[in-house]
C-alpha cells in the first residue's frame, strides 16, 4: 500500500483501540466481543455463504460490452480472493472444455483459486447440470453469492432456479458482464424481479468482515480493499496528492 488515505486512518484507529467504543470495555475485561449467530445472520457471513463462479472464460471475457473487461477481471478476482480469505466454499463452473474445446478458467482467476477444480458443462443453465447442483447443495450454504458470464443467461438462469429451490442469491453486479448493457441489466433485473439481491465485491467483503476487531481476517481485508488499484483507492490518492501540492 503506497499511500494511507482519510478512511484507512479511520479504520486502522478503531484496530489500534482493538475494537469500536462500545466494546472496549469487555475487551479489557479480556471478553471477545459479542456477535450473532453467524450461520443464522440475515447478512453474509464466512459461515452462512457460498461463492459460484460461472464462465469466467475467455471466449466469455472477450465478448463483454457492458463493462471494461480489464475491471471486469479485475473485479472478479476481487471476489475470489475474498472468498479464499474468508474460507467461503467456492463452486467453480465452465462450459464446453473437454466436449467443445474452450478454453479454460482465465488464468488471473484460476491463479487465486488455486486447487478449485472447474465443473464443466455442456448446459447453458448450470442449474441443469446435476454435478453443478449436487456441489452447490453439498455446501450446505443457502446464501449463494452467484457470479456468471453472461449475466443474461449463464448468471440468470440458475440464479432463478436457485430463488425457486428457496435460496437466497446475491449476484454481484460489478464483477459480472453481458453481452451488451441493455442485456446485462435485464438478466439482473429478471433475478432482482423474481427476489435476489443485488450486491458489490465491497459490499461483499465489508460485509464479511464487519468488524475490524476481527483480526484474523483485517489484513486480507485492507490488502483487497485498500489495493492502490481500486479504481476509488486510486482516485482518492490522487486528490491527496492534489492536495498536498496546493498545500494549506
Amino acid at each position: 500500500m503506497s499511500r494511507v488515505t482519510p478512511w484507512m486512518v479511520v479504520l486502522l484507529a478503531l484496530v489500534a483501540v482493538g475494537a469500536a467504543p462500545g466494546d472496549r470495555a469487555s475487551q479489557q475485561a479480556g471478553a471477545s466481543p459479542t456477535i450473532r449467530d453467524p450461520v443464522a445472520d440475515q447478512l453474509l457471513t464466512p459461515q452462512n455463504s457460498a461463492l459460484i463462479i460461472i464462465d469466467y472464460q475467455p471466449v466469455a471475457v472477450s465478448s463483454i460490452q457492458s463493462m471494461d473487461r480489464r475491471l471486469l477481471i479485475d473485479n472478479i478476482v476481487r471476489v475470489a480472493k475474498t472468498a479464499k480469505a474468508y474460507g467461503l466454499p467456492i463452486i467453480l463452473s465452465t462450459t464446453g472444455v473437454t466436449t467443445s474445446g474452450n478454453k479454460p478458467t482465465i488464468p488471473e482467476l484460476q491463479a487465486v483459486l488455486g486447487d478449485v477444480k472447474a465443473i464443466d458443462r455442456t448446459t447453458l443453465n448450470a442449474w441443469e447440470d446435476p454435478a453443478f447442483v449436487a456441489a452447490v447443495r453439498a455446501t450446505g450454504r443457502r446464501k449463494l453469492i452467484m457470479t456468471g458470464l453472461w449475466t443474461e443467461v449463464c448468471l440468470t438462469f440458475p440464479a432463478l432456479d436457485a430463488i425457486r429451490e428457496g435460496y437466497e442469491v446475491y449476484p454481484v453486479v460489478d464483477a459480472v458482464g453481458g453481452t451488451s448493457v441493455e442485456a446485462n441489466r435485464a438478466g439482473l433485473d429478471r433475478i432482482f424481479q423474481a427476489g435476489g439481491h443485488p450486491t458489490s465485491w465491497v459490499q461483499v467483503i465489508s460485509e464479511l468482515q464487519r468488524d475490524v476487531s476481527r483480526k484474523e481476517t483485517l489484513g486480507p481485508f485492507m490488502q483487497i480493499l485498500f489495493d492502490p488499484r481500486v479504481p476509488f483507492v486510486a482516485a482518492a490518492q490522487k486528490e491527496a496528492s492534489s492536495d498536498a501540492r496546493r498545500g494549506p
